[in-house]
């Protein structure tokens, strides 16, 4: 079993910033991806950004120049720096991971997600 634990959510002003971050653990062999989803109040869950096993990274048009994902030495953890945030920010984000994982002898892969944060942007 592989658990996803993210912190770091809450109310900020406009124009103001937060971090989050997420840490994978369990009988992990090793992490394709992991990322940050976000879903606003009647709007389907959409992608933040990405980070691949490799370091390549992936942002939403709307956070570009804005928002940075990183990951920790262990690179089993993920971060999500938002700076300038704007009220259209405020959203439910959840942490995903698609991960390799030791099932008895084998290795299988899954994808895995947080129970998500809510970040708050207020003017």
């Amino acid at each position: 079993q592989v658990q996803l634990v993210e912190s770091g959510g809450g109310l900020v002003q406009a124009g103001g910033s937060l971090r989050l971050s997420c840490t994978a653990s369990g009988s992990i062999d090793s992490i394709n991806a992991m990322g940050w989803y976000r879903q606003a109040p009647g709007k389907q869950r959409e992608l933040v950004a990405v980070i691949i096993s490799g370091g390549n990274t992936n942002y939403a048009e709307s956070v570009k120049g804005r928002f940075t994902i990183s990951r920790g030495n262990a690179k089993n953890t993920v971060y999500l720096s938002m700076n300038s945030l704007k009220l259209e920010d405020t959203a439910v984000y959840y942490c995903y991971a698609d991960i390799i994982v030791v099932v008895r002898t084998a290795l299988e892969e899954y994808e895995y997600w947080g129970q998500g944060t809510q970040v708050t942007v207020s003017s």
